[in-house]
């Protein structure tokens, strides 16, 4: 279950980056959306709401759920660069895939991904180390930097990307 629950390994945070380092997680964040698309594109509805594992989202749910985790990353990093240690509102993921929108056409989240990501990157472009550095504090994770946020989103859209990719490749789509 594993194998299926993480297709490219579990998110192994990387203390102490170098900028080479956060220039790769930037791409991958810019990358994202596309790699996202890509591998959604020519599936069938009824492929779309396959779980991409036993008791997991469906692929629909898995694409929906991309850009809402990430419009959160987003305003997290922008509070972190305006306020000083904010403590940020976790979500539940769960619940968020069982309302309606997560049900609709895969293409309006991807939009909303792309549009999003766009606006992202050039704020992660602009960062410095000590904006990296800046701290807020998760109610579940305790203290976290925006290093922190950056290694995790950009981990986070290919482990979900990989959930597509994995179905479709066990499943000769």
């Amino acid at each position: 279950m594993d194998d299926l629950r993480y297709p490219i390994g579990r998110f192994a945070f990387a203390s102490d980056p170098s900028p080479e380092q956060r220039r790769t997680w930037i791409r991958w964040i810019a990358d994202a959306p596309a790699q996202l698309r890509q591998a959604v594109s020519g599936l069938s509805d009824s492929q779309l709401d396959t779980p991409y594992r036993p008791d997991g989202w469906t692929l629909r749910q898995v694409v929906h759920h991309v850009p809402d985790s990430h419009l959160n990353a987003y305003v997290r990093f922008k509070l972190a660069l305006t306020e000083q240690t904010p403590k940020i509102k976790p979500y539940d993921e769960n619940e968020w895939a069982r309302l309606p929108d997560a049900k609709g056409p895969v293409d309006d989240s991807l939009m909303l991904l792309e549009g999003l990501h766009r606006r992202w990157v050039i704020l992660l472009e602009s960062m410095t180390a000590s904006d990296f550095a800046r701290q807020l504090v998760h109610p579940d994770r305790g203290q976290v930097s925006n290093d922190w946020l950056l290694q995790l989103y950009s981990w986070h859209g290919r482990h979900h990307t990989g959930h597509v990719t994995s179905l479709r490749q066990r499943n000769g789509w």
